[in-house]
This record gives structure tokens, sequence and C-alpha cells, in this order.
């Protein structure tokens, strides 16, 4: 197994988790709150592969993914004390999630050869799209659009990524710290209230 397979499986496991989460704290029913948790779980993948011309995107080549959206199902039921136990489920899992889904992105637009910018955008489209479209269905403002440090997170790590494949050929050591990197800002960013904001002009 390739190492930018398991962070797609890893982080859609993750990011469906998210989404149901959300969509039972919502109350929505069982076939609303699997909906939740596939878009979730393949939003930010979708729209990655499809702005890379990647057809058909990967979980309809694959049904793993969907197979990972119906395991994350019941253990999100049958679990739900224990995840919650765990540290507000939902942000442990979109924090993971977001921090896999931004490297794996990156590496995989790098591998097609286009440039590290556009690199870094897909890499921030894998990890925010999926969690922007859950936001969006459960009629909450998505957090790319608040104050929160999110998709700066996404951006930090991503940087951290292309920095260290720089200086070191060890690439799953790469792949681990830019992770890490993108979880910590986002946690550090929640822990001590971390904002980014501009005051407008008056």
């Amino acid at each position: 197994m390739s190492i930018l397979y398991a962070l797609d499986l890893a982080g859609t496991l993750v990011f469906a988790i998210s989404g149901i989460l959300t969509a039972i704290d919502k109350k929505f029913d069982l076939v609303g709150t699997a909906v939740i948790g596939f878009v979730t779980a393949v939003g930010g993948g979708t729209l990655r592969d499809l702005l890379l011309g990647q057809t058909p995107v990967g979980w309809m080549n694959d049904l793993t993914y969907l197979g990972l959206v119906g395991i994350a199902l019941p253990l999100c039921y049958v679990g739900r004390g224990y995840i919650s136990k765990l540290r507000r489920g939902m942000f442990i899992f979109d924090t993971v999630g977001i921090g896999l889904f931004t490297i794996m992105g990156l590496e995989k637009t790098l591998n097609l050869g286009l440039s590290p910018v556009i690199a870094i955008m897909m890499g921030i489209v894998s990890a925010v799209f999926g969690g922007v479209t859950r936001d969006v269905l459960c009629a909450e403002v998505p957090l790319i659009f608040r104050k929160e440090i999110y998709a700066t997170a996404c951006l930090l790590g991503g940087l951290v990524f292309l920095a260290v494949n720089m200086i070191s050929p060890l690439r799953d050591l790469n792949i681990g710290i830019s992770i890490a990197v993108v979880i910590l800002i986002r946690y550090l960013a929640v822990r001590y209230h971390w904002h980014i904001s501009v005051k407008p002009l008056t």
C-alpha cells in the first residue's frame, strides 16, 4: 500500500466520522447522517480530482472509500459516547482529517508535475471542501469563512512540506512532520483562541 493511498483512506475515515458525528448532533435520520458522512469524507477529494482532470474520481474507482463510510456509520452510533470523551469528537477527527488531506492532495498534485503553488491550493481544497459541504448542508457557517485558523493551518503545513522536501530525502518522515504541523497549528489556534481578522476601514 502506497503512502498516498494510506493517507487517502485514513483521511476518508476520519472525515466520515466527523460528518456523521455532526449529523447525529443535528438529529438527522439514518439516511441523512449517511449522506453527510459521505459528502464530508469524499467532497474535498472529489473536487480536487475534478480540477486535476482525474476522472472518474477516486471513490468511483475503489469501493473501499464507500466501505469506510459504511464502517464509520455504526461505529459512531455505537461508540459515540466514547468518541465524545476523547474530546469533542468532531474537532479531533476534523483536525486530523485536514492534516491528512492537505498533504495527500499536495503530494498527489506534485506527482502530476504541477507547480508547488497549485499543489498547495489543491491540498487546501482537499482538506476543507468536504467540511464546507458538511457545514452548508447542516445549516452552519463553514469554518473556512470564520475568523478561526483553519485553511491557514493547511497552508502553513503545505509550506512546511515543500520546505522539508528540499532538505530531507525521507519522504514518509516529511509527510508525517507536515501533517503534524497542520494538526498542531489547528489545535493551538483553538486552545489559545488565535484568530486572523482584518478590521474594516472606517
